[in-house]
């Protein structure tokens, strides 16, 4: 892949000493992955420590009562050091370990349209149905149209319905705005358990799609009770031209060959690291092409339409749960306006475009674009887990749980 070899310290922030940080690596000398948690008693810097012997998930992790308390139990002594496994996640050979998503069987769920400017974005998209090439007078008629009177609405309150009435008097409702201001937010599957991608992976982007864009997002994680355990970063890749054709092909816009993203860690919930921490953070990003364009942005979570709270509380309750946990893209407030390669068409992504999506608290997730069909298939789905788990559990690799360590 295209993206420059980086340091540990790159990809954690400047406080990773004082977090706690989760994830997994693949291992080629097992077979399969391991659950380990970073230490900054790594001897020359950063190491990992496996936790496999303690727990077989992360999943299994997270539903601990303490999951601090296993990490504790873990020690400190490791058996990599993070500057190696982050040059060989963005090389993967095949023949050293690489970092992976930090999530295992937890599901992927996602949160659209929770901020203004991408609400609008996808109004845009909708009205073009998927035709970038009337995207710039598209956006002149609906910012007409809406004024000033979106952005300081409430979703769901009694002055989103009377904005829902006008607008529909002007003949602009549209189904993004239902969700953006409406009562109930858009909840969707993003991806199949298992198959979301880690730091260095590529990521996919299908040969039918012209029109796409990263979107950098908050990922909340939760466990099988829906209480928050930490957080990491995302890429919600989006396909603008499948998704603006019918809101109906919304699963063959987000859900592709390696269009989930997340890492490089889970950083969890500890007290001084919270869910208000979290209520301010900025998330930057960077698309650097080989053609030496640049495309920055900005998601700033403060601006989030609807609370954290009430984005879990429409995915877990007692009408879905989700016994295994789940990790929930947030949304995001960037929405690409800039050209890329012709005046009016905006952003598209190329293949080899380096992205990376960064954040004060949970440091910095780099993926590279490809094309998703040409990109190694997806073949480690939850019977090769659970018989990894089983080879692990036989040669006292990785050992199921003692009592102490259940969750429930």
């Amino acid at each position: 892949m295209a993206a420059t070899s980086s340091a540990a310290a790159d990809i954690l922030p400047a406080d990773y000493a004082s977090g706690h940080w989760v994830g997994r690596v693949w291992d080629p000398e097992s077979g399969g992955p391991r659950v380990v948690a970073v230490t900054s008693n790594g001897g020359t810097g950063a190491g990992v420590v496996d936790l496999t012997h303690l727990v077989s998930t992360v999943s299994e992790l997270l539903d601990h009562a303490d999951p601090l308390t296993v990490l504790a139990q873990a020690g400190d002594v490791p058996r990599w050091q993070l500057d190696e496994l982050v040059g060989a996640s963005l090389v993967q050979d095949g023949l050293r370990p690489f970092l992976l998503a930090p999530i295992d069987l937890q599901v992927v769920k996602a949160c659209g349209v929770t901020f203004v400017d991408s609400m609008v974005e996808r109004v845009i998209e909708e009205r073009c149905a998927g035709d970038a090439t009337r995207g710039a007078a598209v956006r002149e008629q609906v910012a007409l149209a809406l004024g000033g009177h979106i952005g300081g609405l409430r979703p769901g309150s009694p002055e989103a319905a009377h904005a829902k009435e006008v607008l529909i008097e002007q003949g602009m409702w549209s189904q993004y705005l239902e969700v953006g201001i409406g009562p109930d937010p858009e909840v969707f599957t993003k991806a199949p358990v298992l198959s979301s991608v880690g730091f260095g992976s590529r990521i996919g982007i299908p040969t039918f799609s012209s029109w796409n864009n990263p979107e950098p997002e908050l990922v909340l994680i939760a466990d099988s009770r829906g209480n928050l355990r930490g957080a990491t970063l995302g890429n919600d890749v989006n396909l603008r031209d499948v998704e603006g054709r019918s809101a109906l092909l919304l699963g063959k816009a987000k859900d592709n060959n390696a269009s989930s993203a997340l890492g490089p860690f889970i950083r969890l919930f500890d007290g001084p690291f919270s869910v208000e921490t979290l209520r301010t953070e900025e998330i930057s990003l960077t698309v650097a092409g080989e053609d030496g364009y640049v495309l920055e942005g900005r998601n700033s979570v403060s601006r989030i339409s609807r609370p954290f709270e009430d984005l879990v509380a429409a995915t877990y309750g007692s009408h879905h749960q989700y016994p295994d946990g789940f990790a929930l893209f947030t949304g995001t407030l960037f929405a690409p306006k800039q050209d890329r390669d012709t005046s009016g068409l905006g952003f598209t992504h190329h293949p080899s475009d380096v992205v990376t999506i960064s954040s004060p608290h949970l440091g910095a997730l780099v993926n590279t674009t490809g094309v998703a069909e040409e990109l190694p298939p997806w073949d480690f789905g939850i019977r090769s887990l659970f018989a990894y788990l089983a080879e692990q559990s036989l040669s006292g690799q990785g050992t199921p749980s003692s009592p102490a360590l259940q969750a429930k």
